[in-house]
């Protein structure tokens, strides 16, 4: 588990479609007792429209969303209390956003795995608004958040649970 500041974390799940953001978040929380957030039920209303088109985001469709992410979080910081957002997160430009939004500390969870099985993943997903075709598109613009400050790593190869555990780990461990 975690202590001090950490057990009263602000923490955001992150990568691209079909690594599981959103259980692992909702996992995650519950493993440390704190409030979850689905950051895709923030989106608004034009950008599900565009992805379930298989239309990309640009960065002027994610920034009011992102804003709208980081009030929640700023939110549970001001009240005292600790949350876990699922949030793709894809670029350093939208985790410093975040950041900044939040108004206090932030940490982030990256989901790691490989394109087949991310593929394998979302083809089995059914009743999502983000096709598979649009995989692509979220790898091209990730960028890894390899040495960033309060960034674990952790693979997506092992059950929810198992991820869920590796990520409390991970952070546990952080200074």
């Amino acid at each position: 588990m975690l202590s001090g500041e950490k057990a009263l974390a602000a923490i955001i799940v992150m990568g691209v479609s079909g690594s599981g953001k959103t259980s692992v978040a909702e996992a995650l929380a519950k493993a440390l007792d704190l409030h979850f957030v689905e950051g895709d039920a923030l989106h608004p209303a034009s950008n599900v429209e565009k992805m379930s088109q298989g239309i990309p985001l640009t960065d002027d469709d994610r920034m009011p969303w992102l804003d709208l992410i980081g009030a929640e979080i700023a939110a549970a910081i001001e009240e005292g209390r600790g949350i876990v957002v699922s949030c793709s997160a894809l670029k350093k430009i939208y985790r410093d956003r975040l950041r900044r939004e939040a108004g206090g500390p932030l940490y982030f969870v990256y989901l790691e795995g490989s394109k087949a099985l991310l593929l394998l993943r979302l083809s089995a997903r059914k009743g999502h608004f983000m096709p598979p075709s649009l995989l692509e598109s979220q790898l091209q613009t990730l960028e890894v958040p390899t040495g960033e400050p309060g960034v674990v790593t952790v693979g997506i190869d092992a059950t929810v649970e198992g991820i869920a555990a590796a990520a409390v780990e991970a952070l546990a461990a952080l200074p």
